[in-house]
């Protein structure tokens, strides 16, 4: 049998459509291709050069459109080629922001307080001291780690702000130092939790009257109170003899402060209950005697 017109399907537009697609994905990976060919070949010809001028051109348009892995050979060149000359400070700026710029905090602080120290009256200097600052910031870590870049931070920001007392930068360096001194007061607390978590109550209790010294106005007040009560009940209950009255005297005087700030707290059932214990412990004491 003869096939009917049209019954045969047309081969025509699905190849003209894969031909077209196919044509502009190859155009595609030929323009992006040849971007990348160009920008390697720029930065080796620059590399190669002997023109101050082109590398400073090639490193800066690299720059420019964040390619700092590969803008930071060339800079690193030109500080080495233009030490001493009028360039120098910019060409160390870029070299250091680049740093920052590709998020490397450490290095990045590094050089960029190399450059505050080497051009203090540089146009660049103050934002190169800030982003110094942020750098540290940038690397403190959760409060359950060590603190070492935490407390850098603040030291840096406070100098900052010493050094530029009319910058325009100062609200953002408040903020960023209320944000580390939260996770330094945070990490105190939880550090003074474990020991309760632990048992080792005396410890707790030192722990917990040592934050409040340090953060008398935390968010954590009223539970590190209450927390110092437990503790003080829990060593006074389970103390020696020789020592059991003192410190069954000291946890109702915990008692009395956690009242006295906090009248109206929920947990105030709780603390009138280990009150009531404290008490009965030291009459049995007294009738004991």
């Amino acid at each position: 049998m003869t096939p009917t017109t049209g019954s045969r399907p047309s081969l025509s537009p699905p190849v003209f459509l894969a031909s077209a697609a196919g044509i502009a994905l190859w155009l595609l990976l030929l323009v992006g291709g040849s971007t990348t060919l160009s920008s390697c070949s720029d930065f080796n010809r620059a590399l190669k050069s002997d023109s101050i001028p082109y590398k400073m051109e090639v490193a800066e348009k690299f720059y420019n459109k964040g390619g700092y892995d590969r803008a930071i050979p060339l800079l690193e060149e030109l500080i080495l080629l233009r030490r001493g000359t009028a360039d120098s400070e910019k060409v160390g700026y870029l070299h250091a922001k680049a740093f920052f710029l590709m998020k490397d905090y450490t290095l990045g602080s590094y050089y960029l307080s190399n450059f505050t120290k080497t051009f203090p009256s540089s146009q660049y200097a103050e934002e190169c001291a800030f982003l110094n600052a942020f750098c540290f910031y940038k690397n403190s870590p959760n409060y359950e780690l060590d603190q070492t870049d935490t407390r850098t931070a603040l030291d840096q920001l406070q100098l900052f702000m010493i050094r530029y007392p009319e910058t325009t930068l100062r609200d953002s360096c408040n903020t960023l130092m209320d944000q580390l001194r939260m996770k330094l007061e945070v990490k105190a607390y939880h550090s003074a939790e474990q020991y309760f978590h632990m048992r080792n109550y005396q410890a707790a209790s030192i722990a917990f009257q040592d934050f409040m010294r340090v953060y008398p106005n935390s968010r954590y007040r009223e539970d590190a109170m209450l927390r110092i009560l437990r503790a003080d009940h829990q060593l006074a209950q389970n103390s020696i003899e020789s020592r059991k009255e003192e410190r069954l005297r000291e946890a109702i005087r915990a008692y009395r402060n956690f009242a006295d700030a906090y009248p109206q707290s929920v947990n105030m059932d709780d603390a009138e209950r280990l009150h009531k214990e404290l008490n009965d412990a030291l009459d049995q004491l007294s009738k004991n005697k």
